[in-house]
């Protein structure tokens, strides 16, 4: 007998270890290293070679123009410049967290002026700078245009690598004595699973959590000046994230999204024609009737619905219903 329980509470550990195991998610998928990140760009420029489609007559493009000019040691005699060929743009990119200079970019090119479109056009060299208000890129290039040539969106275009990064973003990475993680959806189970896992990984307590959010880890003697090694050890690690029972409702679409956890009190349910009982009860013989069990879930009941001929918009005002009488254990978010 006891051999039997033993079998049987083994098979009870591996099932249980394998659902962990399939609901389980890289450290890297869930949680981001602080100061690894992309930086956005943004620069003001001129487009030129336009055929008749640019600003015309603009007074920024035009002082624009002619600031260029003087850059270029030629004076105009007249201080206004007005042609149909220019446009006035606003220039925006991404830099990679460890973009190295010398390296491509892509590029938004958008008009900001009259301009009609900017097809056929060329960016002149546009420098981009940060929020910090330093320049990081240098821009320049012939524009493409996308769209399927019936709808094409002609005021605004991209240019692939159109950007060359002048500068590197300063940061000692790898010798840093302490990086901290941050979760993308907080959570105090969450946290303390990584911070258990990450301790048990290291071989040492190394890491330790802060708030539902936030990983402190501090670097292993093993790892120092060899930060990128560490980081690539954590962020492999498999986590089972926990998060809290929810229900997300779009009632413009009529999608509802439903968390696995959440679950239904004892509660008696009247809409219209149809009735559900949540509790102890005979099966129902009536086609619009329905009964489950005490405790089940949110998804059990949906089933049910729609055997019913439940419309979504209907299942809706249930679930907001059921909600509202505190019989659904979780959160419930409308779009």
């Amino acid at each position: 007998m006891n051999k039997v329980l033993s079998i049987i509470g083994l098979a009870a550990l591996i099932l249980l270890v394998s659902f962990e195991q399939a609901n389980a998610a890289r450290l890297k998928d869930i949680a981001s290293i602080r100061g690894v990140r992309e930086n956005q760009l943004i620069g003001y420029g001129i487009v030129v070679g336009l055929k008749g489609t640019g600003d015309g007559k603009n007074e920024f493009m035009s002082k624009s123009v002619v600031r260029m000019f003087d850059k270029l040691g030629m004076k105009l005699d007249s201080p206004e410049f007005a042609s149909k060929n220019v446009a006035a743009v606003i220039v925006t990119a991404t830099m990679p967290a460890f973009g190295k200079a010398g390296n491509p970019i892509d590029i938004t090119v958008s008009a900001i002026g009259d301009a009609a479109s900017l097809k056929g056009g060329t960016l002149l060299q546009t420098p981009l700078r940060a929020a910090n208000e330093q320049v990081f890129a240098v821009a320049q290039g012939s524009l493409v245009i996308g769209g399927d040539g019936k709808e094409e969106h002609l005021t605004a275009g991209r240019i692939p690598n159109g950007a060359i990064i002048e500068r590197d973003m300063s940061a000692d990475f790898a010798a840093r004595k302490m990086y901290r993680l941050n979760l993308i959806n907080p959570d105090f189970t969450t946290a303390a699973r990584s911070v258990l896992t990450i301790n048990k990984e290291l071989g040492g307590h190394y890491a330790s959590a802060k708030d539902a959010g936030t990983i402190d880890i501090i670097t292993p003697f093993a790892y120092e000046n060899r930060g990128v090694e560490l980081l690539a050890t954590i962020e492999s690690i498999e986590i089972n994230p926990d998060q809290k029972a929810r229900v997300v409702i779009n009632e413009k679409t009529g999608t509802i999204v439903i968390g696995d956890k959440v679950k239904i009190s004892k509660v008696a349910i009247s809409h219209g024609s149809l009735s559900v009982k949540v509790g102890e009860g005979k099966k129902a013989s009536d086609d619009k009737v329905a009964v489950l069990d005490t405790g089940v879930s949110v998804g059990d009941l949906v089933q049910a619905l729609n055997k019913l001929g439940v419309s979504p918009k209907d299942l809706i005002t249930i679930l907001q219903s059921i909600k509202a009488a505190g019989a659904l254990h979780g959160e419930l978010e409308v779009l």
